[in-house]
């Protein structure tokens, strides 16, 4: 996820849930790095499946 729209909907639902100063703050760290988390799975899905070559493709290369 982009970190610009992480920010933005992190500060969006620590203003709505945070109480006070400390807690919005903490609420607020504890959003953006749960939506830095979510798409991680994906991109290693992703990067392992580029990475690996399959054995025809080795094949034909000699």
């Amino acid at each position: 996820m982009n970190n610009f729209f992480r920010g933005i909907i992190a500060a969006w639902g620590a203003k709505k849930l945070g109480g006070g100063c400390l807690s919005t703050i903490v609420i607020f760290l504890v959003i953006y790095s749960l939506l830095g988390k979510c798409n991680n799975n994906t991109r290693a899905a992703t990067r392992d499946q580029q990475v690996k070559p399959t054995i025809g493709a080795i094949h034909t290369a000699y």
